[in-house]
């Protein structure tokens, strides 16, 4: 996607609210857009990645890198995916080198803009990324006096913020990742049990409420979703690759009701377990 399509004012800037559907290809562009998911749920398949997204996740996505959001059903009326979306491209960056004075905020745009960083992902915790999104948008759709200054501003805080909670983030990694890496990988050893919230309490020493932040600052997800989302996905491994009967995979993978299993699994991938196992051993023949 090229900045002449979307970026063709005098501001260098565009803004929209869409939903999302499974129209739009995996694309890369020339310029830098960070995207906010307003409402719903999906995926966000960006680079190499495939991460579950829901409401309140920011993402920077670098000149180069591709990507496209999709829904989680097809039936986009009941189900939609809104994603606030904020593109802008090297003239822009120039331009806010008058709003912000902090070198190392002004060489993080470029590096944005030369791809020299990886996308970028952040929970918005306290609703204030959504506020400025829906400002920018608002300005955008409705231009009054003084508004290439509003947006200018409104951008340059989007900016701020963003790199704000990015450094907070990896400040705050210095002094948990290392107990959290652990957490995640006690689940991965021990998916096959019932794990709860009071396990990892105990092997972590941290409370509940520490636990559940970082599993949103980590993963975007709290923990019940995360845990589903790891027995799902090693149920897709163990269909692909042994020849288990369905029942005992979801036992494999923690589960002791099969009804639970179904459900949890279609939702996710949007297919039954035997509709994936055939759909996937029919592309790895076709290979």
């Amino acid at each position: 996607m090229k900045s002449e399509y979307f970026l063709h004012n005098h501001l260098q800037l565009f803004v929209n609210r869409c939903s999302e559907d499974f129209v739009l290809p995996f694309h890369a562009h020339d310029f830098i857009e960070y995207s906010y998911v307003a409402e719903g749920k999906g995926f966000h398949h960006i680079g190499e990645d495939v991460i579950p997204v829901t409401k309140g996740m920011l993402f920077v996505i670098p000149v180069g890198v591709p990507h496209v959001f999709r829904p989680v059903s097809t039936n986009v009326t009941e189900h939609p995916l809104i994603i606030y979306n904020c593109l802008f491209n090297a003239e822009l960056i120039h331009t806010l080198t008058a709003i912000i004075q902090e070198k190392e905020i002004i060489q993080h745009l470029m590096d944005l803009e030369q791809n020299q960083v990886p996308y970028i992902s952040v929970v918005d915790h306290n609703d204030r990324i959504e506020e400025l999104m829906v400002k920018l948008y608002r300005e955008s759709s409705v231009p009054g006096i003084g508004s290439s200054t509003m947006l200018y501003t409104l951008v340059s805080q989007l900016v701020l913020m963003t790199y704000r909670q990015l450094y907070q983030k990896d400040h705050d990694e210095e002094h948990h990742s290392t107990g959290f890496d652990y957490i995640l990988h006690y689940i991965k050893e021990h998916v096959s049990n019932r794990i709860r919230m009071s396990d990892l309490v105990r092997v972590s020493g941290w409370s509940e409420k520490q636990i559940g932040r970082m599993f949103l600052r980590h993963t975007g997800q709290n923990f019940s979703g995360h845990l589903q989302h790891l027995r799902i996905q090693k149920s897709c491994e163990l269909l692909k690759s042994s020849q288990h009967k369905v029942s005992l995979i979801a036992e494999l993978v923690g589960y002791r009701d099969m009804d639970s299993f179904y459900a949890a699994f279609k939702k996710i991938t949007g297919e039954t377990p035997l509709a994936y196992r055939k759909k996937s051993r029919a592309q790895h023949s076709g290979q």
